[in-house]
């Protein structure tokens, strides 16, 4: 069984709904819609064009993460073998989740994977990262207002590994990733301390030291990135929380196991 969960906050259907019937087919048994939004307004559409999703209601709004272990403790109760974490921006591409599917099907120690991410002009997104470091941030900030700290952003970013090769990564993003169900277990769902950012970091990272986490280029979907955080004040106030946290859990400067991970990721490309 294949499962999937979508996490919404004030869409509207015309807005998700080629999403809706890109995953509205035999590949997946469930998609579960979890809607942190304070009405269920879009309720009424989704059950009346797509009788097999289950829309959940969560007008508190927990959290990107907290939704989604809504939806993945449902399809662990229901024996899910795999389960997909998908963002409502996100454009499906011809047989996608097959290829994904089979490609965990083919490697068991795989316990993540993302595939390529586009934006809607075609170009690639840098989405597979090494684990960062606080400089990581600053540095980044500077390279979108100055362009300075190129050499630094383009390790950290992964941009020189050839972006059709196949390869493990210690942080993927939620915007699109393949679960394997039985590794949730051990390594836990998502942290609700992140209400929204780094929450797929932070599971990425967990799920990386006991398995493979893999950028799988061998399919892409589209992702309508927004980058709402360097626009939105509010989204750069929860961004920064969630950094908080993050480094609080994991260590500022002090962190060996970050230090491992990312000199074994950079010795597949030697």
């Amino acid at each position: 069984m294949t499962t999937a969960s979508i996490v919404l906050y004030k869409q509207t259907y015309s807005e998700i709904e080629d999403l809706l019937k890109g995953l509205d087919g035999p590949e997946i048994d469930v998609l579960f819609i979890i809607d942190n939004s304070p009405l269920n307004s879009i309720e009424k559409e989704i059950r009346d064009h797509h009788a097999r999703f289950k829309y959940i209601h969560q007008p508190d709004n927990p959290g990107f993460g907290a939704a989604h272990n809504i939806g993945m403790r449902k399809a662990m109760a229901m024996g899910s073998k795999y389960h997909f974490v998908v963002n409502p921006d996100v454009l499906l591409l011809d047989n996608t989740i097959n290829l994904m599917v089979d490609f965990m099907e083919n490697n068991l120690d795989v316990g993540m994977a993302m595939p390529q991410i586009l934006n809607p002009d075609g170009t690639i997104q840098f989405l597979p990262k090494l684990l960062p470091n606080p400089l990581s941030f600053l540095k980044r900030i500077l390279y979108r207002k100055f362009h300075i700290f190129l050499s630094s952003v383009e390790k950290y970013e992964l941009r020189n590994v050839s972006p059709q090769l196949v390869y493990d990564t210690p942080v993927l993003s939620g915007c699109f990733t393949l679960l394997r169900i039985s590794t949730l277990g051990e390594v836990g769902l998502y942290d609700d301390r992140f209400f929204m950012y780094l929450e797929d970091w932070d599971l990425s990272r967990r799920m990386n030291m006991k398995y493979r986490t893999v950028y799988f280029s061998k399919t892409s979907v589209i992702h309508g990135y927004a980058a709402g955080s360097s626009k939105n004040f509010n989204l750069f106030k929860v961004h920064i929380r969630s950094i908080r946290a993050y480094f609080g859990k994991w260590g500022w400067f002090f962190d060996k196991e970050r230090v491992v991970a990312n000199r074994r990721t950079l010795q597949q490309f030697k």
